[in-house]
Parts: structure tokens; C-alpha cells; sequence
């Protein structure tokens, strides 16, 4: 029976030094130890495909695949194997070798500049083994030197380890002569060049990373640039790279930004949070923060308009594009039509510029957008901004428990309440 790896493995992160030469047993019994890792090279990360294990007594290496290790830690690794003899061949060409072909290894710019070294590789446990960053620190040539010990004490006092650590996604596909020793590891661009890249570029490369890999771009950037960043990226995001950031930086990130955005920031956390990162920002803008932060906690009910269109599912199309110009007359919001059913119930949105674009013959309930983003009464005005930011909406409908439509609230009225608290 074939088993892949289980969810026993003492922790999710490894640095391959660490696990170099772990014992590997086969049914409680020792078979040989680990003396490197095959990966292939996705882009955003590499995936061990095989582990190697080299046995005493000069019995041949065996190359194992991934699926047939059982659980995976520095101190041992387990696996299943039908016929341990199966499994016994020379490495074929064409397999990178994760310690034999990177480890130490010259890290070249992409002007073939000598950068840094790669000391060690880390790699995260989740299912698979992926390869996420090369490793140039010092930390990391402590820990291959056998003083680990030393290196997490180092690690401890140097919060800069962790920007030392090149994620993988910098690295170009690794060339086809690289081996034991030839080939180097080169970048695709350097970290320096990671602060000329503008913010909504930068996002988009978080977007695509886990968050031990949000953690390392963030903390690679200046200052100005890690503000710049934290203001374009979604709440969600916001609050978890914010929980893994120690508050003095959060305080010195948050002081960077305007009011209005630094409020944005700081509404994703904990009152608790709030509180104590406040204090460590600068008094300027304080008051203007907490005004927006207070009014916030209101709810949108006092910005709901009823003024808004409205049609039935079964309405042709022709029909809205003949009698547009007098169902518009009066509305607050005139550029989304709302279809409900006889009971008022939400059933979905189409914009005035879709109704144009469609067949004069089709109905409403054919062509409308069914996925509708919705506000609740109880939404604060905060999550109203939030969620106009998040999907760039002209307004959003306001739905009970039974998504009957209350009413509207237009960006427009967000946006006028938000610059009078600014004032």
C-alpha cells in the first residue's frame, strides 16, 4: 500500500540543512539516511518529486518518490515501500538535485553578477515539500556549520534574517547544464530592484505567494514602498500580514499614509491592536484617524436611499432601454437596474451599459448578473468602504435576512462622508 505523507510532521518549515542525513526507516527499521531531495521547478515555487537515500555497506542509493514517505521531520523520516530493491538505481540525467545543484552555489544578478552564495534552501510542508526560498545568510552558514543553536540565538537578536531570504520566484528556470558542479542560480531581478516596482505591481506578486513568502517581499521593501504596498492590498490580506508584523513597524508603516488610508489600515484589526499601535504613531493626524475610525462603527443605515431602479426578471430588455429615460427620472442611482421578484427579493443587478449591449428580445432574468454583492443593515460604514474599494462599485444594495432590498448606498456618499472627516 502506498501512502502519501501524513500531517505528523513536527512543523510546517524546514531548512534543508536541517534535515540533511535525517535517518530513514522502513516499518521501525533503519534503512539509510537522506542525501538529497529531487525537485521540479514550477515558477512560483519547486516541488520535491523523490526523495534519495543513501544505505551503508555499499548497497545503491534509492530513489523514492514523494508519495511513498509517510511523515517527514528533521529527526527521521518514515516510508512505504513494497520492495525497498525496486526502488535502487543511478539518478538519470536530466533530475535537478536540490542540495547536489543549488547548495552552495554562486547567486548571480541578472547582469551575471556575483550577488551572494546559497548557504541553505527553506521549504514548507504542506501535503507536498515545496522549495520556497535560497537562503545567503549568515544565519544560514552558521546552521550548515552545526552551530544551530548559535544561528537561533543570532536569528533572535537580527530580525533582518528573515529579509536576507530570496524567494524562489526570483530565481530564473535553473539552466540545463546545471550539476554537481557547474551552472549558477541566477535572478530574474534583484532584491534591490524590488522597491522600483510601483505598488499595484507589487501586489500582484503577493497575491500569487503564501504568507511566509508575503512576509519576506514585505520585509524586503523600504518603508515607503511596504506603505505604499499595504495601502492597495484587500482587508484580508492587510490582516495577515499585519498579525505577523511586530507593532513598532506596523506604527511607522501606518504613520506613512494618508488619514483616510491610515484609518482603511487600521479598521482591519482589533480594538486591542488599534490601540496600542496608535500609541506608538505620531501625533499628527491622530485626531483625524479616530474621527474616521469612530463614524466608521456606525452602521450605512442613515446613507440608504430608495430612490434606486427597479424592474421584474420577466421584463424584456427593450422594454428598460425604451422606458429608460422615465424610470430613471428622480432616482438617486440610475446607472444599475435592480431586479426583484413580486416580493421585493434581490435577484439580481445589470449595469445600464449591459441592457445596451443586449438582445432587445431577451429577458432580465436571463442576462442579469446573479452573483450580487450585497450590504446588510447592521454593515458598518467601514465595511461599505472597505467592500467599494475591494470591487470598485458605483453602489451597493442594502438586503435583509430575506435579501428584500432595502434601499442603495451610492461610493459617491462613502467617498463625500470620509473627506468631511478629513476636513
Amino acid at each position: 500500500m502506498i501512502v502519501g505523507p501524513t500531517k505528523t510532521q513536527s512543523k510546517g518549515i524546514f531548512f534543508l540543512s536541517e534535515v540533511m542525513n535525517a535517518n530513514i526507516f522502513l516499518k521501525g527499521k533503519k534503512i539509510g539516511k537522506l542525501s538529497d531531495i529531487i525537485i521540479i521547478n514550477t515558477g512560483k515555487v519547486a516541488v520535491a518529486t523523490h526523495i534519495i537515500i543513501s544505505r551503508p555497506f555499499g548497497y545503491p542509493s534509492l530513489m523514492v518518490p514523494w508519495d511513498n514517505v509517510s511523515t517527514f521531520s528533521e529527526k527521521e523520516i518514515t516510508v512505504d515501500l513494497d520492495d525497498v530493491e525496486k526502488y535502487a538505481c543511478k539518478i538519470p540525467e536530466g533530475f535537478i538535485l536540490l542540495k547536489d545543484f543549488i547548495l552552495d552555489k554562486k547567486i548571480l544578478d541578472m547582469e551575471d553578477t556575483d550577488v551572494e552564495i546559497v548557504y541553505d534552501i527553506k521549504m514548507v510542508m504542506k501535503n507536498k515539500l515545496y522549495i520556497t526560498d535560497v537562503d545567503p545568510s549568515k544565519n544560514a552558514r552558521l546552521r550548515r556549520l552545526g552551530l544551530s543553536k548559535f544561528a537561533n540565538l543570532v536569528h533572535k537578536k537580527d530580525d533582518k534574517s528573515e529579509e536576507e531570504l530570496i524567494p524562489w520566484f526570483y530565481v530564473q528556470a535553473l539552466p540545463p547544464n546545471i550539476g554537481s558542479f557547474t551552472g549558477d542560480v541566477k535572478l530574474n531581478i534583484l532584491k534591490e530592484k524590488l522597491n522600483d516596482l510601483p505598488p499595484v505591481d507589487i501586489v500582484e506578486i503577493l497575491e500569487d505567494l503564501d504568507h511566509e513568502q508575503r512576509l519576506t517581499v514585505i520585509n524586503q521593501l523600504d518603508e515607503e514602498h511596504a506603505s505604499d504596498a499595504l495601502e492597495e492590498i484587500g482587508p484580508n490580506m492587510q490582516r495577515e500580514i499585519i498579525s505577523s508584523l511586530n507593532k513598532e513597524k506596523i506604527a511607522d508603516l501606518v504613520d506613512r499614509m494618508t488619514p483616510g488610508q491610515a484609518a482603511d489600515v487600521l479598521a482591519v484589526l482589533t480594538l486591542e491592536d488599534q490601540t496600542e499601535i496608535m500609541k506608538l504613531m505620531d501625533e499628527g493626524n491622530l485626531h483625524k484617524i479616530r474621527s474616521i475610525l469612530e463614524k466608521r462603527q456606525d452602521t450605512i443605515l442613515n446613507l440608504i436611499t430608495e430612490k434606486y431602479i427597479s424592474a421584474q426578471p420577466d421584463e424584456l430588455v427593450e422594454t428598460i432601454q425604451n422606458d429608460y429615460p422615465k424610470i430613471a427620472k428622480g432616482k438617486d442611482e440610475i446607472m444599475y437596474i435592480h431586479v426583484v421578484d413580486k416580493d421585493n427579493k434581490l435577484l439580481g443587478i445589470l449595469d445600464v451599459k449591459e441592457i445596451l449591449q443586449e438582445d432587445d428580445e431577451a429577458l432580465l432574468k436571463d442576462v442579469m448578473n446573479k452573483s450580487v454583492i450585497t450590504l446588510k443593515p447592521e454593515s458598518s460604514i467601514g465595511e461599505a468602504t472597505a467592500m467599494f474599494s475591494r470591487y470598485g462599485f458605483r453602489s451597493l444594495p442594502v438586503t435583509d435576512k430575506n435579501n428584500k432590498i432595502i434601499g442603495i448606498v451610492s461610493q459617491r456618499d462613502i467617498a463625500k462622508l470620509t473627506l468631511h472627516f478629513l476636513e
